[in-house]
């Protein structure tokens, strides 16, 4: 038994998680490639090991010839008489087994069966990584800083170094040597010079898989983060759903006190994160992912994907946010271009008001209150103002045709003058 070639065997499967029969292959060819440098040829050496005892046979097939004389290349053919001294049943003609002893390779040939081996090693080491990293593509790892490479950092994985470029960095954070980080890999490359990783820390991907590790109920799929719009080092809004209409979803991923987005707020340097609950309704959708600001109404067109929202007077600097980021956020969260005014400059903006929307309603749409009117509006999606005067010929409630009034008790006898002294409660009561 060949203890050494078998605990060498053992420790490189160990560390460098390469197979035995990887290496084994590896020590055949390298025996192969020393007996070709030696020899001049080896297309007639066999090389056999086993793999329980790690004990290998290097033997060449020469044909038997009967004299000395008819032998044209020794490395292919043998003298009868010396195949006797091998077998003593070897007859003319009979292709015999001579054993080649490793011993007798030259310096050169010898050398040559190493770096056979040891290129074998490096090319299963890369492999092996690679199949590693590149499972774990789209992926947060957590990396220790190594040194800046121009603007770009190098970045030590474990087993390999990623490369964090300047483009995926976020501006103003600065790292020292040996701090650990996480990042979101990008992409891996198999390369000549062995895997090439590309990691970021802008990624909004970086977010979502930080919150999936820190929130239970989103890695076991209670909660959903179904859109997230960020802009690194600054701010991220993240939409959220639930599943299970016993779960918060946004209570989930705050956690108590703030525990698990702080976690997170953490590990991205201070950046704000900013999580809203999903709607399916674009108009709810909208409102929600400009919060914190407050929303009088929103008119959202799901066709041409735009949306018109009207705003407090004061809180149109809130709604749009410093430098317009809050809106522009808001805008990449639910995929709607939208456009954002004060109730002042929605008066005399057209798009901005109910008014506009109940004008390019067909006729059909208002030929009674079967038709969805009621008391309150139409549907509940348009108010009710404005909407006596401007419908009375269409819906068949006009003044000739109104109903007759109840009969007046004595001393009750309406008296117009008296709406006209308080305007304000004649309205309430109209209504």
């Amino acid at each position: 038994m060949n203890k050494e070639l078998m605990e060498a065997l053992d420790i490189l499967e160990k560390e460098k998680e390469i197979s035995k029969e990887t290496l084994f292959d590896a020590i055949e060819n390298s025996l192969l490639t020393a007996c070709k440098n030696h020899f001049r040829t080896a297309d007639n050496v066999k090389v056999e090991i086993d793999r329980e005892t790690c004990d290998f046979l290097v033997y060449a097939e020469k044909e038997v010839v009967e004299t000395p004389e008819e032998v044209e290349d020794d490395c292919l053919q043998i003298p009868l008489e010396a195949a006797r001294e091998i077998s003593k049943r070897a007859q003319v003609g009979d292709i015999i087994h001579v054993e080649i002893k490793s011993k007798e390779f030259g310096r050169i040939a010898t050398q040559n069966a190493k770096n056979v081996i040891l290129q074998k090693i490096r090319e299963e080491e890369r492999s092996v990584i690679y199949s590693q990293y590149y499972e774990k593509e789209k992926d947060v790892v957590t990396g220790v800083v190594q040194r800046y490479v121009g603007r770009n950092i190098s970045v030590n994985l474990g087993k390999a170094d990623a490369i964090l470029n300047e483009s995926e960095q976020v501006r103003g954070e600065a790292f020292r040597p040996t701090e650990r980080i996480k990042v979101y890999i990008l992409e891996v490359k198999n390369t000549p010079k062995g895997p090439r990783i590309l990691v970021s820390r802008t990624h909004p991907e970086l977010v979502k898989r930080l919150f999936e590790a820190e929130v239970t109920e989103i890695k076991d799929g209670t909660v959903e983060i179904r859109s997230i719009a960020r802009e690194a080092g600054s701010r991220t809004k993240m939409a959220v759903w639930s599943n299970n209409p016993n779960v918060d979803a946004v209570g989930a991923c705050v956690g108590m006190n703030g525990a698990r987005v702080n976690a997170i707020v953490d590990e991205l340097r201070g950046e704000k994160i900013d999580i809203v609950n999903w709607d399916d309704n674009p108009g709810n959708l909208i409102q929600n992912a400009l919060s914190p600001a407050k929303i009088v109404a929103v008119f959202a067109d799901p066709d041409e994907r735009t949306a018109k929202v009207v705003v407090p007077d004061y809180q149109l600097s809130l709604a749009i946010g410093k430098e317009g980021q809050n809106a522009r956020l808001a805008a990449r969260l639910t995929g709607y271009k939208i456009d954002i005014k004060s109730e002042t400059q929605a008066k005399d903006a057209p798009g901005f008001r109910y008014e506009d929307y109940l004008e390019d309603l067909e006729d059909e749409d208002f030929e009674g209150y079967e038709e969805g009117y009621t008391e309150e509006g139409y549907e509940g999606e348009f108010s009710d103002e404005g909407y006596e005067e401007e419908n009375d010929d269409k819906d068949g409630a006009g003044e000739e045709e109104a109903p007759a009034e109840e009969p007046q008790e004595e001393g009750t006898e309406q008296d117009d003058s008296v709406w006209e002294e308080i305007p304000e409660e004649a309205e309430k009561i109209e209504s």
